[in-house]
Parts: C-alpha cells; structure tokens; sequence
C-alpha cells in the first residue's frame, strides 16, 4: 500500500466552512475510484494549508489519478501548485472494522 500526502498552500486562507464546501464539492468524483482505500481532506487551523491523505492499494493506483491533467485541475482550484509526497505503509491499523490490515 501507498500513501500520499498532498499539500498546497493557499494564497488566500479559507475557513473551515469554506473548505467543507470546496471539499464536499469535489469528493463525489473519488468515490469508487480504483485503487483508492481511503481518501482524508485536511486543513491547518489558520486555513492557509490543505491537501489531502490518500491510501492506495498501490503506487500505480496513485499514479494513474496524479496527472498533469489533475495537477492543473488543482491549481484551477485553489490558485496553487500542489505538493506531492508517496510513503510506502505495510501496516493500517484501521479501527472502523476491527483489523489490521497488511499486504500479503
């Protein structure tokens, strides 16, 4: 499994509320994506960095939503160049369904 962190810092800062929406505006488009585990949102408490946490089944899972196409899709967004940082994660410790999860 893959994690990626996505960052940006934002040329103007956005209230929780803001985020919410901006990121509830965006989230559909995720859903049954291939490959993604699990998508997190973020922002700091000043509202001046966000991104997001990723957990992918694999780097080319990753690879395959982190284009240059997405790339410009997140810069028409929020006016930034996004960050973007891979970890590989053996284990998650996932508590919603009482497991442990690790790659074989």
């Amino acid at each position: 499994m893959i994690t990626a962190i996505v960052e940006f810092e934002l040329a103007q800062p956005l209230s929780r509320e803001q985020a919410r929406e901006i990121f509830l505006s965006t989230a559909p488009k995720y859903r049954g994506m291939a490959g993604l585990i699990r998508k997190y949102y973020f922002i700091d408490p000043d509202g001046t960095r966000s991104g997001g946490v990723y957990l992918w089944q694999s780097r080319q899972d990753a690879d395959r939503l982190y284009t240059e196409e997405w790339k410009a899709f997140v810069r028409g967004k929020y006016g930034v160049e996004p960050k973007l940082t891979y970890l590989e994660t053996p284990v998650v410790v996932d508590n919603t369904i009482d497991r442990i999860i690790t790659e074989e």
